[in-house]
């Protein structure tokens, strides 16, 4: 919502918003574009005059401030909606990155590439590019990059939002089981997708991550030409990991019979798949291989991806939006790869309604175990699910330790029951969906006082 905030100001249209809390970078970025945002629903100061409202996929129909918008008959439409109505209108080639992993990741690049390239391009993408410092952009050129979520876009509406974006190129990274809050089963989870690669025209296309067999299931019947992306040599870019450092991972790929080296100023091999992505779509939208190449061999990074907040005391504090299990264990292997020799201590908070479940209490056991001393946050919302569905956290502790891992589950604030564990020369990765109650500075300040 924020960027689509940002965007619909650069069109020209004046713009205010209301939720009930803001964290960084968004709140950053608000404040930065003077967009005012109510902290607040209260349906007596919404303001006469509204010619649409765009009401946000968290916002429940009971919401005081949608009742009071229906009731006056004021015209409204859906984030994703407002995308196509406002942006997509103006004659853009739509390039929307989804999956379950890395579409913001996967976003920026493609974003980045385009824009390195000369195309001008605009963006919509869901976290901060650093290049930047803006979530949007818009540009001169015909083609905008979105990123794709699979979440429901309204109440009114339960379906993707990538349904409403009108790809031409379809960017399909890792699809497996997730948002169990809407979807009952991954085969409902693989529908949506196969929908959203349906769409795509003959004269687009659907750039797969074959790594993923649910990326290529997904893909299996788009009537668009499929290119595929992964380790096997019938893939259409072959990509062979090669050299890895703290701050830097290579990989040869072959395309068309050519092959190329790919190096990314990052860590973390789902990164290198996710850049490997980014070079085939922009390829595939006309930009040439070498100008990709030379353009992801200098990619910035996103905010709050192995994030840096900090060090005090000899113990460095990273930041990480990791939340699922399967991005959990990749970023964990990331910050290995980052920090090598040094012992990770991983906090984690189930912030959405998906990571609080016990359906992925083995997965977050595989996941965590990678760590050497793992803290589970009491889960966001714990109070809206039944016990039974709760992820068991004493339970994941006990087998941690069963594991060799440490393991911390408190009950009250997670950086007071941390904070004597901690040891110079630790790194603490913490990763959440959400603010995580201000973790990552808190820990930071009693750091410093201790």
């Amino acid at each position: 919502m924020a960027p689509l905030a940002g965007m619909l100001r650069s069109i020209g249209h004046r713009v205010e918003g209301v939720d009930t809390e803001l964290f960084p970078p968004m709140s950053t970025l608000l404040a930065e574009l003077a967009i005012p945002v109510r902290l607040g629903f209260d349906p007596a100061r919404v303001p006469d005059g509204v010619d649409r409202a765009i009401i946000g996929n968290a916002v429940p129909r009971s919401n005081p401030e949608v009742v009071a918008i229906l009731e006056r008959g004021t015209p409204f439409l859906s984030q994703a909606e407002a995308v196509a109505h406002y942006v997509l209108a103006r004659g853009l080639d739509s390039l929307v990155v989804a999956g379950t992993h890395g579409k913001t990741t996967t976003s920026s690049m493609l974003a980045f590439i385009l824009e390195d390239a000369g195309r001008d391009p605009s963006y919509l993408i869901g976290g901060m590019p650093r290049w930047s410092g803006r979530p949007f952009r818009l540009g001169g050129g015909r083609q905008i990059v979105i990123e794709g979520d699979e979440y429901n876009t309204a109440f009114f509406d339960r379906g993707p939002k990538f349904l409403h974006y009108r790809p031409h190129l379809f960017v399909l990274g890792p699809v497996e089981f997730d948002h169990g809050d809407i979807y009952r089963d991954l085969d409902a989870v693989m529908t949506a997708f196969r929908a959203g690669a349906a769409q795509v025209p003959r004269h687009g296309a659907v750039v797969v991550n074959a790594f993923s067999e649910g990326a290529v299931a997904a893909a299996r019947d788009a009537a668009a030409p499929v290119v595929t992306v992964g380790g096997d040599p019938g893939c259409t870019l072959q990509l062979t990991p090669g050299e890895r450092t703290p701050d830097r991972s290579t990989a040869a790929i072959r395309w068309q019979g050519a092959t190329h080296q790919l190096e990314l100023p990052a860590a973390g091999e789902h990164n290198l798949h996710n850049a490997a992505m980014a070079v085939a779509a922009a390829v595939v939208s006309g930009v040439e291989p070498a100008a990709a190449l030379a353009a992801i061999a200098r990619f910035p990074g996103v905010v709050r991806r192995l994030e840096v907040i900090g060090e005090q005391a000899g113990v460095t504090v990273v930041d990480d939006f990791a939340h699922h299990p399967t991005a959990l264990a990749a970023t964990i292997a990331a910050a290995r790869q980052r920090w090598p020799g040094r012992r990770l201590v991983v906090a984690f908070e189930p912030r959405s309604l998906t990571a609080a479940r016990r359906a992925f209490q083995e997965a977050y056991l595989s996941a965590l175990a990678g760590a050497d001393l793992a803290l589970v946050a009491p889960p966001f919302h714990r109070d809206r699910l039944e016990p039974s569905l709760l992820l068991d956290r004493d339970a994941l502790g006990r087998d941690l330790k069963r594991r060799g891992v440490g393991a911390v589950v408190p009950d009250g604030d997670p950086v007071a029951a941390l904070l004597p564990l901690l040891e110079p020369g630790d790194v603490v990765l913490g990763c959440s969906s959400g603010s995580f109650g201000d973790f990552h500075r808190r820990l930071l300040e009693l750091l410093k006082a201790r």
